[in-house]
């Protein structure tokens, strides 16, 4: 849970900024921070969010409704990290080249707006695993509060419930270019097939999972507990993930992680 003291800096820092932009993109964290400024500047708070390719459909359409919920303006900026070739490459700083877009794009707009600051729901778990957009961040000036204010995950979820937004417990997520190995090309037909590969999962009626792209092989990474429904549902995901242009499907037996991905990074060096 939040401290007395932890919300009484969240409304002092956020009510000394005059007019604000919160980098928004449906997650918990920056809706908390959009809530919060809401409350706080009412109409001199305002969300936009950044859409590419690389950020799914129907993220975006949680992303509306969560926002309308708040009953707070949501700007939707067009962002082109996708067509740049450091980002392409898919090296493990992609992060910093996509942050870097889409805070140009943001910085852009506040400018012509009047925004004076720009917020992002950066928090203080974020700063123990591998995260070169908070280099971006920083860089262009952004704020976090929660970071600011020690604030972590769990009682964000809890702060959240409180203030009965919708979306408390809604898994962490990330951009679908999450999904493809470092080193591997990023593409708009390797982001869609992500994109629908996830939404087959989801209709189906899985939870919290990936579908990491390897190439010509999915590898779906679930909960544990959702192996048996895998294995007993196996001909429709293979039925239903092939035609989307993948040859191989395979369960993960690690389960679902978040940023496994980043394994890879922690292993070299530990190699080295």
């Amino acid at each position: 849970m939040l401290t007395p003291q932890n919300r009484a800096q969240l409304k002092s820092i956020i009510k000394g900024m005059d007019r604000v932009l919160v980098a928004y993109s449906g997650g918990i964290d920056s809706t908390l921070v959009l809530k919060l400024a809401f409350d706080y500047l009412g109409d001199n708070a305002a969300a936009a969010i950044a859409v590419s390719p690389s950020l799914a459909k129907h993220d975006l359409a949680d992303a509306r409704r969560v926002a309308e919920e708040i009953g707070c303006e949501l700007i939707e900026l067009s962002s082109t990290e996708t067509e740049d070739p450091r980002y392409q490459v898919n090296n493990p700083d992609r992060c910093y080249f996509c942050k870097t877009n889409v805070y140009d794009t943001l910085i852009a707009y506040a400018g012509q707006e009047g925004y004076r600051w720009i917020l992002d729901g950066t928090n203080a778990d974020d700063l123990g695993d591998h995260r070169p957009g908070l280099r971006a961040a920083r860089e262009h000036g952004v704020r976090s509060p929660l970071q600011e204010c020690k604030v972590g995950k769990e009682a964000i979820r809890a702060y959240a419930k409180e203030l009965g937004l919708t979306n408390w417990d809604k898994p962490a997520n990330a951009c679908l270019s999450s999904r493809i190995p470092y080193g591997s090309e990023v593409t708009t037909q390797k982001l869609s097939q992500v994109e629908k590969a996830e939404l087959i999962l989801k209709t189906l009626g899985f939870t919290g999972h990936r579908v990491r792209h390897h190439d010509t092989i999915a590898r779906l990474e679930l909960h544990p507990g959702q192996f048996e429904k895998a294995i007993a549902q196996h001909s429709e995901l293979v039925e239903a993930l092939k035609p989307i242009g993948f040859l191989y499907i395979t369960l993960d037996l690690g389960g679902y992680q978040s940023g496994s991905l980043n394994q890879t990074l922690s292993s070299k060096a530990t190699s080295r």
